[in-house]
């Protein structure tokens, strides 16, 4: 019996098989599963054309059993089979697709699509056997063959006994080495489990000779192992069903039994596409935040099956960013199987898909926000900080998709409101959406710059997430009205009158201010009386872009550029404690240098900055006291 040799291109892809081009090894029994569902649908399109078949679904199955002793794992199908021609053709040429080219000749019927590329999946048993043997029998044929092959050498095809049409795949699983453990592929727990998780969904009964135990005859404490035949796979998956025969326990338990989290998912998506991209999904909205959300481990991306197969466990691909807290997975006939991931993600067919599931979250979430108000404040506290890093992030490419998502805490009405509700409420003479920065709602309510803000009965939106300001940044406005925070220079809502006294004001005390301004000379870019203090006596306003809650979360990162706001030090012109500055400065300049030094340390605790020398910030307390 004559060895043949592999072609060329064929003989240095199967040597990069052997040393594993997939970088999963357990995906080879995938592959093999997925070519024999193909094979079994083969005889399912001929029987719809051919009046002399019937295709009864019950004699249709897969049948895994491993043989430690032979060290041998089996993979038998009742499939269509292959003469010696499609055994030279198909399992010859590497990346030769005997399924595609069936697909190709024959009208795809009932729902049913064939996904193996019977060629390069095939190959990928060399991943974890040393000898491949192939025997069958092809349908309407008398004669049955088997094929050999130890590798990249070649391999030989003999005539052989088979009764009943079909293949039969027998691997010689490899020994153990240093770096990789063989025997888990010969293990009834470990095919069980890749199994479930990558071929769970296959139409065909996938079954298994399995080891269980029950108490012996006549005994009450005695028990025995027996062998029992099972059907490993569900079959059956649950996106394919109409929404209308599922209830929410029924997308809970998936949840669950995928092991998407442990908590109970906010809301479900359910989606079904028969246009041009035809696809299934089922997605959730997670109540609670995974603890490593906000970590290097996690990683983003919803399960990818191709026809139930699964082909990758996250595909980020398919969520931006800004929804990666989304869990579920997509289902599609459309996809082109491929080994190289890569490959995988230029897909136009995988672009599609993701732009319309965007859509979909998306518009799922506006509607949980009008009609159920309630779960969404619960999902807008774990994951809120992400969508407003979404609207930051990429230079603020999709504010536009994500604006009308947001809630910020109201000064007015005392809870979560959205930019739309504020908007919609704003008095008619109000210029700008004004909002105040902190780290908590109460700290922020004290805050001395929101005086003449609430004075002016304007409502303020309180942020007290690191990103907020720098995502308003990049919203700048919304619906026309721009964003204002009420520690800037200019709020805009100055009566001509006020500005004329404090005008005046400066003018009258600018020997003590420019005496103040040179005291703080590198601390403040200026010292000026206040135009929006009530009742404080002193804060800290920025001047430009840079706020100085900025500056704080700035300043806290690793590896921070020492980026400054440009402080004004604004003194109340009507407190007692301007009065008694100024006294200091016309009787005792040493003293209107320590009030100046002081009333700065104060202006900077408001803010919750550091003090830079807190030892002579307490000296200069007691010089006040004494």
């Amino acid at each position: 019996m004559a060895k043949q040799a592999f072609k060329a291109e064929s003989k240095r892809l199967l040597e990069m098989m052997i040393h594993s081009v997939y970088s999963n090894k357990e995906i080879f029994l995938r592959e093999l599963i997925s070519n024999a569902s193909d094979a079994i649908d083969k005889i399912y399109y001929k029987a719809l054309t051919d009046d002399s078949l019937v295709f009864d679904k019950d004699s249709y199955y897969i049948k895994v059993k491993a043989d430690k002793d032979q060290r041998t794992l089996t993979i038998t199908d009742t499939g269509i089979g292959m003469t010696k021609d499609e055994l030279e053709s198909n399992l010859g040429t590497i990346a030769k697709s005997g399924s595609l080219a069936f697909k190709n000749e024959n009208e795809i019927r009932d729902g049913h699509d064939i996904i193996g590329q019977f060629g390069v999946g095939f190959y990928s048993a060399f991943m974890v056997a040393d000898h491949v043997t192939v025997i069958t029998k092809a349908l309407e044929s008398d004669q049955a063959y088997k094929w050999e092959s130890s590798g990249a050498d070649g391999f030989t095809i003999e005539p052989v006994e088979k009764e009943s049409v079909g293949t039969e795949i027998i691997l010689k699983i490899k020994e153990n080495t240093e770096d990789e453990n063989y025997d888990e592929y010969l293990e009834e727990y470990r095919l069980r489990a890749i199994i479930k998780k990558h071929s769970d969904f296959i139409r065909y009964p996938i079954k298994m000779d399995v080891t269980e135990r029950r108490l012996k005859e006549g005994s009450e404490d005695e028990y025995e192992d027996y062998i029992e035949e099972q059907t490993i796979n569900s079959m059956v998956p649950i996106w394919r069903k109409n929404k209308n025969e599922l209830t929410t326990e029924d997308y809970e338990n998936f949840y669950h039994e995928k092991h998407y989290g442990f908590d109970k998912p906010i809301k479900h998506i359910h989606i079904k596409v028969d246009g041009t991209v035809r696809y299934n999904a089922i997605l959730f909205i997670p109540e609670k935040i995974p603890f490593d959300y906000y970590t290097k481990e996690f990683e983003k991306g919803l399960e990818l099956y191709s026809n139930g197969v699964l082909i990758m466990e996250k595909c980020g691909d398919l969520l931006p960013d800004y929804f990666s807290f989304v869990k579920g997975m997509v289902d599609s006939e459309d996809l082109s199987l491929n080994i190289s991931r890569e490959m995988l993600q230029q897909d136009r067919q995988l672009k599609f898909i993701a732009k319309n599931i965007k859509n979909k979250i998306k518009r799922e979430l506006e509607s949980l926000l009008k009609d159920d108000r309630e779960h969404y404040e619960k999902f807008f506290e774990e994951f809120g900080r992400q969508l407003k890093f979404g609207v930051y992030n990429n230079f603020g490419q999709d504010k536009e998709v994500l604006q009308d998502l947001l809630l910020f805490y109201s000064s007015k009405e005392k809870k979560l409101v959205t930019l739309d509700e504020y908007v919609s409420r704003m008095a008619e003479d109000q210029k700008y959406i004004y909002y105040a920065t902190g780290e908590s709602i109460e700290r922020i309510a004290k805050l001395p710059q929101t005086e003449l803000v609430a004075d002016k009965g304007y409502e303020i939106l309180y942020f007290t997430d690191d990103v907020d300001e720098f995502a308003i940044k990049m919203l700048m406005s919304y619906k026309e009205k721009e964003f204002k925070n009420v520690a800037s220079g200019d709020l805009g809502i100055e009566e001509e009158q006020d500005k004329k006294q404090t005008e005046s004001e400066e003018k009258e005390n600018k020997e003590l201010l420019d005496y103040m301004k040179e005291v703080l000379s590198g601390k403040v870019k200026d010292v000026k009386i206040s135009k929006r203090l009530k009742s404080h006596p002193v804060c800290l306003a920025a001047d430009g872009e840079v706020s100085i809650e900025m500056e704080k979360i700035l300043s806290a990162m690793p590896n921070n550029e020492q980026v400054k706001a440009d402080k004004i030090l604004e003194i109340n012109g009507d407190h007692d404690v301007f009065q008694a500055l100024k006294s200091a400065f016309d009787q005792d300049r040493e003293k209107a240098r320590l009030y100046t030094n002081l009333l700065y340390n104060q202006a900077l605790l408001i803010e919750g900055l550091p003090i830079e020398d807190p030892v002579e910030f307490t000296n200069n307390m007691c010089k006040v006291m004494v």
